[in-house]
């Protein structure tokens, strides 16, 4: 515990209610811990920078819209940063308003962006005359209907927002399970400060960030090539811009294995004398804890014994 006996904290996408939240909950050491909730990625990620939190609890991918730009540029541009820990979270929602309205009286719907994307069918099919006010957060879009709520709270007529929203808020569910996809899926990363990588477990993930030397033809595939070789499956690997000119990009990848294992550390090494700028964000325990599984050709044992080989050779020993 701290040095003036307060609990740790946590910093979270908030209010009170919102999937982010959920995942914190999953955190076994946020226990009794202190909860900070604010209002975007900067800030949760200014917290654990500055010491006010021990760690954040941030949305890193979507299983319908894939990365969250937000926190990859995020990532990319604070550093000091380290990926502890994911987290899953199934997504739905409902979609709410003030006690006596009805759902043919919605025009407009607060939502946050990303909610919106993934309830824009049924959105379309029941309200195909709607109007659509952006939101910091899904919890946020649902208190701002009420009488307390901001300016943009006003103008809606409802807002889409997590189920068990009315636990926390006196609103009215005007219908259930909007979303899209019943299998819509958020990953969320617990991310604290730069610290010694844990042991590896044998169901393991690493995500790095690297960017290409030069722009030319073939040069992703060079890149892409000191995984392959090796054998190592990338789960995620998305492209953002640098923003100093056109055509930069850097990429974000997400690696089966952890940096001890032989295979992750040696494709490591060679990516970092190809790519100009490598960022290394953490290797972490795999959330669905499926065990990583590789070739024989890959597993440690086979990097260890082409390494004996090679020392063997240099000294003169017998083979």
């Amino acid at each position: 515990m701290p040095a003036n006996d307060q609990p740790p904290a946590y910093s979270y996408l908030g209010p009170a209610g919102t999937f982010t939240e959920a995942a914190l909950k999953q955190v076994p050491e946020a226990v009794g811990a202190i909860w900070r909730s604010v209002n975007n990625v900067g800030e949760a990620l200014a917290d654990v920078v500055a010491g006010r939190s021990l760690a954040a609890m941030i949305a890193i991918e979507n299983s319908i819209d894939g990365g969250v730009s937000a926190t990859q540029d995020a990532l990319a541009n604070v550093p000091g940063l380290r990926i502890v820990g994911e987290y899953l979270v199934p997504v739905n929602f409902v979609l709410v308003a003030r006690p006596g309205t009805r759902l043919g009286d919605v025009r407009v719907v607060n939502a946050h962006p990303v909610a919106y994307a993934q309830t824009r069918l049924w959105l379309e099919q029941a309200l195909p005359d709607h109007g659509h006010l952006p939101a910091t957060s899904n919890v946020a879009a649902a208190a701002a209907l009420l009488p307390t709520g901001d300016e943009v709270g006003v103008l809606a007529d409802a807002a889409i927002a997590p189920p068990g929203i009315t636990e926390h808020y006196p609103l009215e569910v005007l219908a259930n399970d909007i979303g899209d996809n019943p299998n819509a899926v958020t990953r969320f990363v617990l991310v604290g400060r730069t610290s010694a990588v844990p042991p590896a477990t044998g169901s393991d993930k690493t995500s790095i960030i690297a960017e290409l030397p030069d722009d030319r033809a073939g040069g992703l595939l060079d890149m892409l090539e000191q995984f392959a070789t090796r054998g190592i499956n990338m789960s995620l690997l998305q492209s953002r811009p640098i923003g100093d000119a056109l055509g930069r990009y850097r990429f974000v990848i997400d690696l089966d294995g952890h940096i001890l294992d032989e295979r992750v550390a040696d494709a490591l090494l060679g990516l970092k004398r190809f790519s100009p700028h490598v960022i290394f964000l953490g290797s972490y325990p795999r959330a669905d804890q499926q065990p990583v599984t590789v070739s024989p050709r890959y597993d440690n044992e086979a990097f260890v014994d082409a390494r004996d080989w090679l020392r063997a050779l240099v000294a003169g020993e017998d083979e």
